[in-house]
Formats: C-alpha cells, structure tokens, sequence
C-alpha cells in the first residue's frame, strides 16, 4: 500500500463541541499525528440554538442541514453511523488508499449528534461506517474515530504501531 499524502485531505466533521477535557487532550494528539500524513483537519459545528424546543426529529434535520452545509462539490461524504458497515482496522487502512488512489480532494468523516443522521444526509454520502456494533457516545466515537484513523495511516505505511 502506498499514501499519496499531498493529494487529498481529510477532515473530520463534528455536531457540537466536545465536551470533556481528557478527550480534547486525545484528539489534540491524534490530530498531530495524522498531520504527520496528510493535511487533516477537525471542524466542530455549532450546536443548535434551542433545541430543547424542538423535537428529535426537528433537531436531526437541523442538525443534518448544518453539516450538508459543510460539503464541498466532490468530497467523499463518509458517515459514521453504528448501522453503517463494519471494517477491522486493516480493512479500514485499505478502503482510506482506496480514497487516497481516487484522485478526489476531500475525504470527508462526519460524527453527529445523539439522534443519528437525517436520511437526505444518508443519501449525500459515499459510505456510510460503524466503528462497533456496541453504543458509544457520540462524544467518545471523536476520539476512537482518530485513533482508527492513525491506526490505518500507520498500516498503509507499513510501520509497526499495528500489530496483529
């Protein structure tokens, strides 16, 4: 496997801020070493105003709406969602030098909110991916997304923070 690391950047989409401290310590330093790879970048969207007045369903599509609003024509929208597909780590190194071999320019990631994502969101992306078939808040999916992320930059550079 190879990295063409000045052709695509990756950007991982956030609903809201995160919270606690110790996983802003965590993404802070996996932000650094993916950047060691490839131009990277973590984009937190504001929170809705008020939505405690809004029910779940008028929150999820708010809240899809703001993050479609992010897209650029040509990214590759990958969703991560825990009904989305499956992949170990080696698999997930493969499919991102799939996306590096495409040619496209953004490799888009998007973690939302509580309620999961909107439909019309569903249909805007490429892939749709679940990091596990257990639960994890929203919060903490920030910080094992990034860590997977690393984890499979390492792979297709063949170095040996991988072991299997």
């Amino acid at each position: 496997m190879h990295l063409c690391s000045g052709i695509m950047k990756i950007k991982l989409l956030l609903s809201g801020k995160t919270e606690e401290e110790y996983l802003k310590t965590g993404l802070r330093e996996y932000e650094m070493r993916i950047k060691r790879y490839v131009p990277f970048e973590i984009v937190e969207i504001p929170a809705l105003k008020n939505a405690a007045n809004l029910s779940f369903g008028e929150q999820n599509s708010r809240e899809c709406a703001s993050i479609s609003k992010r897209f650029l024509p040509g990214d590759i929208i990958v969703l991560l969602d825990e009904h989305g597909k499956e992949m170990s780590s080696t698999e997930f190194a493969s499919f991102l030098n799939k996306q590096f071999i495409s040619g496209s320019k953004n490799l888009v990631f998007v973690v939302g909110g509580p309620f999961g994502f909107d439909p019309s969101l569903k249909k805007q992306a490429s892939s749709i991916l679940s990091l596990s078939r257990m639960t994890f808040s929203h919060q903490m999916v920030r910080l094992f997304f990034t860590e997977q992320l690393y984890r499979g930059l390492t792979i297709i550079r063949g170095e040996s923070y991988h072991h299997e």
